[in-house]
């Protein structure tokens, strides 16, 4: 019996993918569970598993886009066990039959049933009226390459000079959005800078009780995100957006988190951050930093988010000015921690210092709301103990 597989919906905004991979070849005997294939959209990447045992015939090819509801693939549920298993020698066979065998210098292996939509047929020679579409593209883009003096064509070299490939329906969002947020949104930044010794005290001291008791390390980002709920809460207008002609104001505090994976940039959302404590913050986050490297992420996790936290100071760098994340209308960037001379009560001392750095909707926030609020988390983390007490 022939199964298809058909690419399922994964989210109700979300018409399309790409297949980023085939985990089986096409032919090979998959298991009932098995990962065949993942489906990367503008949200999420899925993997899709074999709802049977059998053979697998592919019949889209990795890197190409396919509708929702499109079938990629059929599974023979019926030819499993044939291909795994040699065929049983019939009672009237002599011994001479395996040994006729044996003489052939390659033995043909068993075959599979042939796939439900017949193979694209092989390339026809050069020497044919037509070379296919894909070897023509070839040919006119090594032409263009030559003649913009990118390469000799005698020269083998030339050919590898640079490459062409699909973006991603991931990567094509995070363009489309930061473009968008760019030419619809009256973006402006604001910058401060914190002392990090009393978080890092703080953290140092309590690790290892925190690790006991909750299974989980302590970071920084939930003082971050706990420093930001106080902000919000006292900056109110930070956590609204602008629908149309109408001021939308959130009265919940659900906090994005930007996390960089090989895909490209996905923001999973912790909700009610308001409501939880630092342990539950911090197994959010382990949960979804398992889920993005495992390419797990799901589309509700990405969704609801009211305010953004990108943190570029995991990659060095030492500032930034991050770009909203429509249709919200703040982003709070974080930093490298580095140590700097500063001034404290007419002393110069070093310490390790965060630059902060508030990108925000100038359409409905003004100055000093951002500073306000810029200034609110400074103290949060300069006086964590604040945090803790609620204050």
């Amino acid at each position: 019996m022939s199964l298809e597989v058909k690419i399922p919906s994964v989210g109700e905004s979300i018409t399309s993918g790409l297949i980023s991979a085939w985990h089986k070849a096409d032919g090979e005997s998959v298991a009932k569970g098995d990962a065949i294939l993942t489906i990367d959209t503008d949200k999420v990447s899925t993997d899709l598993t074999a709802a049977e045992s059998g053979v697998l015939h592919i019949l889209v090819p990795a890197g190409e886009e396919v509708a929702i509801g499109q079938i990629v693939a059929t599974i023979e549920t019926g030819a499993a066990s044939a291909a795994a298993a040699p065929a049983a020698a019939p009672s009237g066979q002599t011994e001479e039959a395996p040994k006729a065998k044996s003489k052939s210098s390659s033995p043909a292996p068993a075959k599979a049933e042939p796939p439900a939509v017949e193979p694209v047929a092989a390339p026809a020679p050069a020497s044919a009226p037509s070379k296919g579409l894909a070897a023509a593209v070839a040919e006119a883009n090594h032409s263009l390459d030559v003649l913009k003096g990118n390469g000799d064509p005698s020269s083998p070299a030339a050919e590898g000079r640079f490459s062409r490939k699909k973006m991603t329906p991931l990567r094509r969002k995070i363009a489309a959005q930061l473009v968008s947020a760019q030419h619809q949104a009256a973006i402006l930044t604001t910058f401060n800078e914190c002392d990090m010794s009393s978080v890092m005290k703080l953290r140092a001291e309590m690790q290892e009780a925190f690790v006991a008791e909750h299974g989980v390390k302590l970071g920084f980002m939930s003082f971050f995100i706990k420093a930001v709920v106080s902000g919000l809460q006292a900056c109110p207008l930070i956590n609204a957006r602008i629908d149309g002609d109408d001021l939308i104001q959130n009265h919940y505090y659900d906090v994005g988190v930007a996390v960089g994976t090989e895909k490209g940039l996905m923001v999973p959302v912790v909700r009610d951050a308001d409501q939880k404590s630092f342990a539950q913050l911090e197994k959010d986050l382990a949960g979804y930093a398992l889920k993005a490297r495992e390419g797990k992420i799901e589309f509700q996790d990405l969704q609801g988010g009211v305010f953004t936290i990108s943190n570029g100071g995991i990659y060095g760098s030492l500032l930034s000015t991050p770009i909203l994340n429509p249709p919200q209308s703040g982003i709070l960037g974080m930093h490298k921690i580095q140590e700097r001379p500063v001034a404290v009560k007419g002393q110069v001392v070093v310490r390790p210092m965060m630059y902060l750095a508030l990108s925000y909707d100038h359409r409905i926030v003004d100055g000093k709301e951002a500073v306000t609020f810029l200034i609110r988390v400074k103290d949060c983390i300069e006086n964590p103990m604040r945090l803790m007490l609620g204050l």
